[in-house]
């Protein structure tokens, strides 16, 4: 398996796991959210990563930059998308695009990431929901259970606070 940047070349690929991997009901909605966030450009870069398995995309990961919302201060990534091709779950290729990006966004400097998922699929890269308490989402969340942050770095930052998200993840639905 070999992990790399995704390109807009990679657009349909990536479409089809996310159709191939979710639910009928949101599997249009988080296939258009990885797309949208793979053409978005923004200030600070949306990283965005593929695994491939034998010249075949069997996975995608999405990070996006998050700021607060009172500052615009650039704080960190929040993760989502995160798609595995069915054919390919249980092979830990999900676990290792999330590694893989945590690495990718430590070695840049930011400090916080935030996830909105299941705590125990999660909680296994360190993820906690005490981190993400004081962090306010855009939107109401569905299952606050699943708002999680891992912290990155011993740098300092804000306590708290309404955080905004890239434009691709202002959308409540999604939430």
């Amino acid at each position: 398996m070999q992990i790399r940047e995704a390109s807009i070349d990679d657009a349909e690929d990536i479409m089809q796991v996310y159709l191939q991997a979710f639910d009928d009901s949101e599997a249009q909605m988080v296939a258009d959210l990885s797309i949208n966030l793979l053409k978005e450009k923004h200030n600070v870069k949306i990283i965005s990563l593929v695994a491939e398995v034998n010249n075949e995309i069997a996975g995608h990961i999405a990070f996006s930059p998050v700021c607060m919302e009172t500052t615009n201060e650039h704080i960190g990534y929040i993760l989502a998308p995160l798609a595995v091709l069915p054919k390919f779950q249980k092979n830990n290729i999900g676990s290792k695009l999330i590694k893989y990006g945590l690495e990718t966004i430590s070695n840049i400097g930011s400090y916080i990431i935030f996830v909105y998922g299941d705590p125990r699929y999660y909680s296994r890269f360190g993820f906690k929901t005490e981190l993400a308490k004081d962090f306010i989402p855009p939107y109401a969340l569905t299952f606050p259970e699943g708002w999680h942050a891992l912290k990155l770095n011993s740098s300092a930052f804000d306590e708290g606070g309404k955080i905004a998200c890239v434009n691709s993840l202002n959308d409540s639905d999604l939430w």
